[in-house]
């Protein structure tokens, strides 16, 4: 016999902890679905309406009036996306016969060409760096954590949230724990493996420092902070690029974190990489993610025929 059914607010609690608890959901897609859900729920209250009695009609109104209120066709995508997984987790649950958000055809997602930087843009970012702060701690770390990010394409949560545990030991790889919690490996160019040596001589010397003179424990993370996360935030290194891009004399709306991932994948296919090596590296699930990226193939490829078909040549 099927549990009671409970009310909208539990709805979304019961759903997002069996997202967090069953589904290994990352913390971000975890709170995507809650920000997105939480609107939804709004609307939902608004009209006097119930999760458990909701129709497709009641859905697509819903989406029409994000549509109206001028949110981007990914947003809307995501929405839908977000409410067709309570309603199949509902279904399961027993909560309804029905999913009403199945046959929904949605905006999709426009499949828009990441924004890449050149390797001489990185190059500058690079050169800068190491410079940019007010102590050798900062330009240590700051060292560190470009030539990381360039070296490996790791998404900024996963980067700023390392152990320096895995660190130690001048490893030629660095275990990643990604989306999910899947870990991956991935390897590290000589140049970022001596700013991670370097930082982690100075790393230690400050910590041990302030354990000494203040009692503080001892972090556990490569990039430690004395906010409440213990590392470096995702908005802290975020503003740091756009510090090193205006260093660097590039508009700092070119540069954030996730640009530097693209420019990592994008740099990694024009020199010759394999598209399913750069998949393995990324951390993507599916392959079908890493193909956003064959423009950069294309393009290859179309050079290597006019350069090399006889018929081009002719011409």
């Amino acid at each position: 016999m099927n549990d009671p059914v409970p009310s909208d607010p539990n709805w979304l609690s019961i759903f997002l902890e069996a997202q967090a608890a069953e589904a290994g959901a990352a913390r971000n897609t975890v709170l995507s679905y809650g920000r997105d859900l939480s609107d939804f729920m709004g609307f939902v209250t608004a009209k006097n309406l119930a999760f458990g009695t909701l129709t497709q009609d009641d859905i697509e109104t819903y989406l029409i009036r994000c549509e109206a209120e001028g949110l981007a066709q990914s947003t809307r995508a995501r929405r839908l996306s977000a409410i067709r997984q309570l309603y199949r987790f509902a279904y399961e649950e027993g909560w309804r016969e029905d999913n009403p958000a199945l046959r929904i055809s949605g905006p999709g997602r426009v499949k828009a060409l990441p924004k890449v930087l050149s390797i001489e843009e990185v190059d500058r970012l690079l050169a800068v760096a190491p410079h940019y702060g007010r102590t050798a701690l900062d330009h240590g770390r700051n060292r560190c954590l470009m030539e990381l990010l360039y070296a490996t394409g790791m998404r900024v949560t996963e980067l700023v949230t390392l152990p320096v545990s895995g660190a130690r030991g001048n490893p030629a790889m660095l275990l990643v724990n990604g989306k999910g919690g899947k870990d991956r490996m991935v390897p590290l160019s000589d140049h970022a493996r001596q700013a991670l040596a370097d930082w982690i001589v100075l790393r230690d010397a400050a910590e041990d420092e302030a354990h000494t003179k203040k009692r503080k424990p001892l972090s556990r993370f490569l990039f430690p902070s004395s906010g409440k996360d213990g590392h470096l935030t995702r908005q802290a290194f975020h503003r740091l690029l756009k510090e090193f891009a205006v260093e660097a004399g590039i508009s700092p709306a070119k540069v954030t974190p996730h640009v530097l991932r693209h420019a990592f994948a994008t740099h990694l296919l024009q020199g010759g990489a394999d598209l399913r090596a750069i998949q393995m590296l990324l951390g993507h699930a599916d392959l079908s993610t890493t193909e956003i990226y064959t423009h950069v193939l294309d393009e290859r490829l179309k050079t290597l025929v006019m350069q090399h078909h006889p018929l081009a040549k002719r011409s």
